[in-house]
């Protein structure tokens, strides 16, 4: 049992997956608290894909090198975002409405462009599906700085936007730039996607952001509570997944995020196990 669970840390890319997998599950798990309490999947999910043009771009102003490509995607994504949320302030277009025409012309965008280098669409497809094996020593110092900011920010300002989130009304009385404050979440929001980018990608880096929030969720309703048990499932998540993923030869990625969906039914089935018994048990009185 020791030789099965130390052999994978043996491996310095294991080590390092490990690290960006904490760190990427943490980060998300506190950001996507908000998304789940303000129902944003769909602008998360969005924003994700989103990122795609500014990868392609990258990939192809510096020849193939993935260092650049970090602030390529964090530029789109916090562009999008901006632009989601103008877009929607004008009144004339829904929510949902305005984040599906910028999803689909930025995903478009993204795909036309690697489909014109056929070279670069192999190693772009890892920003799709991750490839959490391949970080590096400079992309994990990158991640833990980007990660520790974005808690740090949502620490600092927990207070306004939690009055912003829940009672526009309120924060409106109180003076609060409630437009300054939502432009912040939704740049933060787009850090943490780029944050996950390596380790889960494009295409499952929502399951992140909201899987562990989610499983939380149903354990907890108070939001301090909610966050740090989101962030500790989620590091959880990316441990155990690394673990899977080493033994029964997966892809990390999927496994990450298939474990955090484990998690989370294990959890749904324990509330309604543990709320039919109390209810039965109220009857009963």
């Amino acid at each position: 049992m020791v030789e099965v669970l130390g052999t994978p840390w043996q491996y310095p890319f294991m080590v390092r997956a490990l690290g960006a997998a904490v760190i990427a599950g943490a980060t998300c798990a506190v950001v996507g608290t908000y998304v789940v309490l303000r129902g944003m999947a769909f602008f998360g999910d969005a924003l994700a894909h989103a990122v795609l043009p500014g990868l392609a771009v990258g990939y192809l102003v510096h020849r193939g090198s993935r260092g650049p490509l970090v602030f390529w995607a964090l530029g789109t994504a916090a562009l999008t975002a901006l632009g989601i949320g103008a877009l929607t302030r004008q009144g004339k277009l829904r929510e949902d409405t305005a984040i599906g025409i910028v999803f689909a012309a930025m995903f478009a965008l993204g795909i036309a462009l690697i489909s014109t280098v056929r070279g670069y669409a192999v190693d772009l497809t890892h920003f799709l599906f991750g490839n959490v094996l391949a970080v590096s020593r400079t992309d994990l110092w990158v991640m833990l700085g980007m990660g520790v900011g974005v808690i740090a920010a949502v620490v600092l300002m927990y207070r306004a936007f939690l009055v912003v989130s829940f009672d526009p009304e309120f924060a409106r009385t109180m003076r609060l730039p409630a437009r300054l404050y939502g432009n912040i979440l939704l740049v933060l929001l787009a850090v943490t996607v780029v944050v996950s980018l390596r380790v889960v990608g494009v295409a499952l880096v929502l399951s992140m952001l909201i899987t562990p929030p989610a499983t939380a969720y149903l354990l907890t309703r108070r939001l301090p509570a909610t966050m740090a048990l989101a962030a500790g499932l989620g590091a959880w998540a990316g441990f155990v997944g690394l673990y899977v993923s080493f033994y029964a030869g997966v892809a990390a990625g999927p496994a990450i995020v298939l474990v955090a969906t484990a998690f989370f039914l294990v959890v749904l089935g324990y509330t309604l196990v543990r709320g039919g018994v109390l209810g039965r048990a109220r009857l009963g009185r």
